[in-house]
């Protein structure tokens, strides 16, 4: 068993094409033992955003805090706040967005412990 602190995790900024001003933090993953999930925890401040990308497996996501909106492969964004779980299927083209414009957007994301 393994009891963390989000608070206690490190937050990198994220270095990928195609995202603004975004954190993330990992308090659960394979490192930790995890035979099957990683959890990934994602702020993403003002004007910020993920990338708009796919990937092979699904993932799940509950939104912690904020306002935001996940856009879909057709463009359509889809309003999003604290309380809202999320299920992307495999190879589904999606992006997170802050759409608050004052405080951060926060989310949980579970993924296969492979893809951290």
């Amino acid at each position: 068993m393994k009891i963390t602190n989000l608070y206690e995790a490190e937050k990198i900024d994220l270095r990928m094409e195609g995202a603004k001003n975004v954190q993330k933090q990992l308090p659960i993953s394979a490192r930790d033992g995890s035979p099957i999930f990683s959890f990934r925890v994602f702020t993403v401040h003002p004007g910020g955003h993920t990338p708009f990308h796919a990937h092979p497996f699904e993932h799940l996501n509950y939104i912690m805090a904020g306002r935001g909106a996940v856009v879909s492969e057709t463009g359509e964004e889809h309003p999003l706040e604290a309380g809202d779980f999320i299920l992307v299927l495999p190879n589904e083209k999606h992006q997170y967005k802050n759409t608050s414009g004052s405080g951060p957007f926060v989310m949980i994301c579970a993924v296969p412990k492979e893809y951290e």
